[in-house]
């Protein structure tokens, strides 16, 4: 069965540091709710960066001119009955809170990760070419990340195994009612519990 348009479609917003693992549980995310029919779509803030927003450096203001494109793309999206999944450091939280504020149905994903293991993995070679003198502005190190004062869920990508993470953002979606509950859940009911009594903490229930 081809994904369907949600009736009321929302913003999953996932932020964190470069290879705190963003996109691997984006994408996860992306499949996960292709295979219950809901159709959605990723926005990446690196292909951003290639076409809408051509030209930006990685100034604050630059950063921020950013991230409120991506929120724009996202309301398109959600306006048009798609879940939309947004993956960028992001590192402002003020840009973050418009977003919030614009888009509404918005969910927000911290990917934590230590800085030893972000150097570990190193990707695209950014804390490498940092140190090598190659490159500035690099968020974390010599600019701020922002860490978020309330998101809906918080993954620590270098100690909890990934599947482990994808299955608490979609516990938590589907406490949050924007997804229906699957009919077999690998979470406890102690679990859910405390990913209510989280919710509530943070004024999402």
């Amino acid at each position: 069965m081809m994904p369907q348009a949600h009736k009321t479609a929302f913003t999953v917003w996932f932020t964190g540091l470069t290879g705190s693992g963003k996109h691997t549980l984006a994408e996860m995310l992306h499949a996960e709710l292709a295979a219950r029919s809901i159709w959605s779509e990723i926005i990446r803030g690196r292909e951003m960066r290639k076409i809408i927003s051509e030209g930006l450096g990685f100034s604050a203001e630059d950063r921020e001119k950013n991230i409120r494109r991506m929120g724009e793309v996202c309301h398109l999206l959600t306006k048009n009955g798609v879940v939309a999944i947004a993956v960028a450091v992001s590192p402002i939280r003020r840009a973050r809170e418009q977003n919030r504020e614009k888009l509404k149905d918005y969910v927000e994903v911290y990917c934590r990760c230590s800085m030893e293991e972000l150097r570990r993995r190193d990707k695209y070679k950014l804390y490498s070419r940092y140190e090598a003198g190659e490159i500035k502005h690099v968020a974390g190190i010599d600019d701020p990340y922002e860490e978020p004062n309330k998101p809906e869920v918080t993954v620590d990508t270098d100690t909890v195994p990934t599947e482990k993470n994808l299955q608490r953002i979609l516990m938590t979606l589907e406490v949050l009612e924007r997804i229906p509950k699957a009919p077999t859940t690998p979470y406890s009911p102690q679990e859910e519990e405390l990913i209510r009594h989280h919710l509530k903490d943070m004024g999402y229930l």
